[in-house]
C-alpha cells in the first residue's frame, strides 16, 4: 500500500511538471544535503517559477506567468529540496544530461567520500520525499473547486428571473438567527450550488478552523498570533476557556472592560476633571484605520438610538483621524481645551499619523494651558498594548490611572470591541450601551460557532462571497443599509474585508491563482440610488447586501401622508433586489409605449445578484450582531481561499516609502541653496520639485498659502474666553 501510495505521489509531480519532459531521481550535494534532480526539457516559451508549487498559470494549463522573482530560463537543471523550494541551474548547452550523470559533476570531492554515506544520504532524501510531496496543493486544484468551476458555467446560462419562479428553491434559501433574517434567493445559486459549497467548505476544514480561531490557535501565522475579537465580547461565565501563551484571554478582557467601566463612570459623573478644575464636557478619539473606522460608525449608530441620544445629552465625541492638518482644524474649531479629553489609540503608540496628531493635540492642550506635564496627565488618556506602555508613559500619560491595554491577538479592524471603541463610546454614552453592543456581537459569535453550516448566516454568507468572487467573476461588492444612521458601517467593512483578503499568498506560501478579495463600497438607501445604481443596474454586475429595519429608530408620519417615512423607505428596500434580478425586458418596455429608438435604452438585463438582511431595529444589540456577521463572513472567505485574513504587509511598503519622502522634504526645506531634490525616482523627483517649488513661491508672493503655521486657534479664546484660569499658552505658568 505504501509504494502504491508512493508511486501516486511520483505520478502526481511528473504530471505537475507537464509539458516539461523530465527524469527524476536524487543527488547528494557536498553540504550533506540530498536534493531532488530533474533533468527537463522545457519549450522556450514556458517560463519557472522559483517556488516548485507555483508553477501552474492561472488559466491551469502549465507554466503560465512571470513571478515577480523569477527570471525566463531555458533548458535548466531543476533541484528540489526537502522544503520542496526549487533550485535552477541553466545550462550552457541544450543536449539531455540524465540527473544522475549532472549530479557527479556537482563536486568532484564526493568520490572519495565513503560508499554507505552516499547511500545512507540518498535514503535520508527518500525518507524525506513525503514531506516534500505532500505540500499542500491550491485550493483550485481540489475536486470541488472544479465542480464549482463546472457548474458556474450551468449557472451563467440561467437567469435569476426564472430561479425565482421556482417555489421550492426560494422557501429553502433563508435563515434566521435571534432576529436576523437573511434572503440569499436572489443570488446566481440553487441549491446544488450551495451543496458544492457546502462541499468545499468541508474539504478545507472551515468548521475546523473556526474552532481553532476562537479556541485561540495562532492561526496569523505570518506574526505567530492568535485571532481572538471574539473574546473581546465573551461573557465572564467563560473566563478559564481561553488561554494565549498561558494567559487567560478572557479573564484580562474582563478586567480591562471593569477598568473601562469605573473610569468612564467617574468622568461621566464629574468625579474626574480637567487640569484647571472644569468638568470636560468634549472627548477627541486620535487614532487611525480600525482605532478610528469601527468606533466611529457605531457613534454615529448609538447618535439617534432611543436610549443613546439620552445619555449622550452634555457631551461630544470627534475623531481625529488623517494626518492632514485640515483634520485638525475641523476638530477643535469649536472645542474648550479645559474641558476636553484626548484618547489616543494605537497598539504600538508608534503609528506615524497618529502619534503627529497626538503631539499636535497635547501642543493645543499646552497652548492654552501651560507646558505642565499634569496638563497632560489629567487629559490624554492612552488605548495601547501592554508592550507599549513605555511609550506611553514618556508622552505623559498617567499609566496607573489612564492607560487601557488590548493584546496583539486582536488586529486594528477587528478592536471595536475593545478599548478602541469601549473608551470613546462608553465615555460619550455610558459603558451600560456599550456593554449591549457586546452583547449583539456575542449573540451572533454563538451562532457562527455553533450552528450548523445549512443554517449558519455568517458561513453561508461568506460562501456565496467565494462563489460570486472566484466563480462568477465579480470583482465588487456593494453595502447598502437602508438606514441612514449606517452611514459609516459601509467604510468600516470596507476597510475590515479588504484589508484582512486583499492577498495573494496563500497560508502556504504558494502564489494564488484564483481571484480574491472584492472592491467593497457602500453608502446608505435611497441615497445610493441616485449616486451608483445606474452602475449596479445597467453596468457592471456588483452583488450587493440590502440591509432592512422592520422599525425605524426614529419614524414619521406626516397629516397628509398615508404610508410612514419608513415604509416610503423599505419600499425601496424590497423593490431594488427585484429589479435587479428580473430587470425589464425590451417587450415590457415597448408594451409602455416608448418611442422604438429609445427601447434598447430602457432596457435592464437584469439577472443581478443581491441578498436581504432584515433586523428588528437598529439598536446597540444589533449593530453588534451587524458588526459580528460581517467580521465572521471576512473569515470564512479567508479560511475558503486559504489566506491570513489577520495580518496586513500590504500597508507596509508605502509607510516605508513615505518615511524616505519625509528625509528629503526635511533637506529641502532647510537647505538655503535650495537645490532640487533627487529621490532617485526621475517620476517622484520632478513632481516633488515642483511640489517644493510652487510652495515656496506661493509663500515669497502673499497668497496666503504658508509652509508653516501655528496650532492654537484664535478664534477659541474670541468664542471662550477663560474668565479665570488663564495661563499664557506656550509662556505661561511652568514653560
Amino acid at each position: 500500500m505504501q509504494h502504491r501510495k508512493f508511486l501516486k505521489q511520483m505520478c502526481f509531480v511528473l504530471l505537475h511538471l507537464a509539458p516539461v519532459q523530465c527524469f527524476l531521481c536524487p543527488a547528494v550535494l557536498s553540504n550533506g544535503k540530498t536534493k531532488l534532480l530533474t533533468s527537463c526539457h522545457i519549450r522556450e516559451s514556458h517560463v519557472l517559477y522559483t517556488k516548485a508549487s507555483s508553477r501552474t498559470s492561472r488559466n491551469g494549463k502549465g507554466f503560465g506567468g512571470m513571478h515577480p522573482t523569477s527570471k525566463k530560463i531555458h533548458y535548466p537543471e531543476i533541484l528540489y529540496d526537502e522544503d520542496g523550494n526549487v533550485q535552477l541551474t541553466t545550462r550552457s548547452d541544450t543536449s539531455s544530461t540524465p540527473a544522475l550523470e549532472f549530479a557527479e559533476h556537482l563536486n568532484d570531492d564526493q568520490t572519495s567520500q565513503p560508499q554507505h554515506q552516499h547511500q545512507n544520504r540518498v535514503q535520508k532524501f527518500i525518507s524525506n520525499i513525503p514531506k516534500v510531496l505532500s505540500k499542500p496543493p491550491l485550493v483550485s486544484a481540489t475536486p470541488e473547486w472544479r465542480k464549482l468551476q463546472r457548474h458556474a458555467q450551468q449557472i451563467k446560462s440561467t437567469h435569476l428571473r426564472d430561479l425565482l419562479q421556482d417555489h421550492d428553491r426560494c422557501d429553502a434559501m433563508w435563515a434566521e438567527h435571534d432576529g436576523v433574517y437573511y434572503d440569499y434567493s436572489r443570488q446566481q445559486a440553487t441549491l446544488e450550488t450551495m451543496e458544492l459549497l457546502f462541499d468545499l467548505a468541508e474539504r478545507q476544514d472551515l468548521v475546523k478552523r473556526i474552532r481553532a480561531m476562537v479556541n485561540g490557535e495562532k492561526i496569523n501565522f505570518t506574526e505567530n498570533r492568535a485571532v481572538l475579537h471574539t473574546a473581546l465580547r465573551a461573557s465572564k461565565d467563560d473566563v478559564g476557556t481561553v488561554f494565549v501563551d498561558g494567559v487567560d484571554a478572557i479573564k484580562e478582557v474582563h478586567e480591562v472592560l471593569d477598568q473601562i467601566k469605573e473610569f468612564t463612570e467617574a468622568f461621566r459623573s464629574g468625579k474626574i476633571t480637567g487640569y484647571t478644575g472644569k468638568r470636560m464636557r468634549n472627548i477627541v478619539s486620535v487614532g487611525i484605520g480600525g482605532s478610528y473606522l469601527g468606533p466611529e460608525f457605531l457613534a454615529e449608530v448609538l447618535k439617534t438610538e432611543e436610549e443613546g441620544i439620552n445619555s449622550s445629552l452634555g457631551y461630544s465625541l470627534r475623531f481625529l483621524a488623517n494626518v492632514d492638518p485640515v483634520d485638525v482644524e475641523r476638530t477643535c474649531a469649536d472645542l474648550d481645551p479645559e474641558e476636553t479629553l484626548i484618547i489616543i489609540v494605537s497598539k504600538t503608540f508608534t503609528t506615524a499619523e497618529t502619534m503627529l496628531n497626538a503631539r499636535t493635540m497635547r501642543q493645543w492642550l499646552w497652548d492654552f494651558m501651560g507646558d505642565d506635564i499634569e496638563v497632560v496627565r489629567k487629559h490624554v488618556v492612552a488605548c495601547s498594548s501592554v508592550s507599549a506602555t513605555e511609550n506611553v508613559k514618556k508622552f505623559g500619560v498617567d499609566t496607573d490611572k489612564y492607560f487601557f491595554r488590548f493584546w496583539d491577538w486582536v488586529g486594528g479592524r477587528y478592536s471595536v470591541c475593545g478599548a478602541a471603541g469601549a473608551v470613546p463610546i462608553s465615555l460619550l454614552y455610558g459603558f451600560d450601551l456599550f456593554e449591549k453592543f457586546l452583547e449583539g456581537a456575542r449573540s451572533m459569535d454563538q451562532h457562527f460557532i455553533n450552528a450548523p453550516m445549512r443554517e449558519n448566516i455568517p458561513i453561508i454568507m461568506g460562501l456565496l462571497g467565494v462563489w460570486n468572487s472566484s466563480f462568477m467573476g465579480y470583482n465588487s461588492r456593494a453595502l447598502i443599509p437602508y438606514a441612514q444612521a449606517l452611514l459609516r458601517l459601509p467604510a468600516h467593512i470596507q476597510q475590515l474585508d479588504m484589508e484582512s483578503n486583499g492577498k495573494r499568498i496563500s497560508r502556504h506560501g504558494i502564489e494564488i491563482d484564483y481571484p480574491v478579495g472584492e472592491v467593497d463600497f457602500g453608502e446608505p438607501g435611497t441615497n445610493s440610488q441616485h449616486s451608483f445604481f445606474q452602475l449596479i443596474h445597467q453596468g457592471q454586475t456588483i452583488p450587493v447586501d440590502f440591509l432592512g429595519f422592520v422599525q425605524s429608530q426614529h419614524d414619521l408620519l406626516m397629516d397628509s401622508e398615508q404610508l410612514s417615512s419608513h415604509d416610503e423607505l423599505m419600499s425601496n428596500f424590497f423593490a431594488q433586489p427585484d429589479a435587479l434580478a428580473n430587470g425589464k425586458t425590451a417587450e415590457e418596455v415597448r408594451a409602455e409605449g416608448c418611442p422604438e429608438e429609445l427601447v434598447l435604452h430602457k432596457v435592464f438585463d437584469g439577472n443581478r445578484p443581491s441578498s436581504s438582511l432584515l433586523f428588528p431595529q437598529l439598536s446597540a444589540y444589533v449593530t453588534g450582531q451587524i458588526l459580528s456577521l460581517y467580521e465572521h463572513r471576512t473569515a470564512v472567505q479567508g479560511f475558503i481561499w486559504d489566506l491570513n485574513s489577520f495580518d496586513q504587509w500590504g500597508v507596509e511598503l508605502g509607510k516605508k516609502l513615505a518615511v524616505d519622502i519625509k528625509g528629503h522634504l526635511l533637506k529641502a526645506r532647510y537647505d538655503p541653496k535650495r537645490r532640487p531634490v533627487d529621490t532617485g525616482s526621475p517620476a517622484t523627483s520632478r513632481i516633488l520639485n515642483y511640489y517644493l517649488k510652487n510652495g515656496r513661491e506661493a509663500d515669497e508672493n502673499g497668497s496666503g498659502i504658508k509652509t508653516l503655521t501655528s496650532v492654537t486657534r484664535l478664534t477659541h479664546r474670541e468664542h471662550y474666553p477663560p474668565p479665570i484660569n488663564n495661563l499664557g499658552g506656550n509662556v505661561g505658568k511652568l514653560s
